[in-house]
């Protein structure tokens, strides 16, 4: 049950994101809900490998290459999902930005809601 309200939150969150930025086209909720999960896969598989793989630049750059991967995450699943379409690197980059953001505030939300 709690992971099927993450994905929700997440999908809903993928949502405001889209609707925030420009760059960013989402065509619906049932499309939200499979980038959803899509990324939760993607940052469960190939997030960890990319990280190990770049760990001396990650090191060199104290922390900011991890925004370049979640930013590359994010353009795979635009690569895969037909509904979903991100326009360039950078948007890719602040969607990733927004969606944490968003995705912290409704996670906040939802805990004061269950005490």
């Amino acid at each position: 049950m709690n992971i099927l309200v993450k994905i929700l939150l997440s999908s809903i969150a993928v949502i405001i994101a889209s609707y925030l930025l420009p760059g960013v086209v989402v065509d619906g909720f049932f499309t939200a809900v499979i980038i959803a999960v899509l990324l939760s896969l993607l940052n469960v598989t190939v997030k960890p490998l990319l990280i190990i793989l770049t760990i001396p630049l990650t090191v060199f750059t104290l922390g900011l290459f991890l925004l370049v991967i979640n930013a590359l995450i994010i353009l795979m699943a635009d690569a895969i999902i037909p509904g979903f379409e991100v326009h360039s690197f950078w948007w890719a980059l602040i969607f990733s930005l927004v969606l944490s953001l968003i995705n912290s505030l409704l996670s906040d939300l939802s805990k004061e809601n269950q005490k």
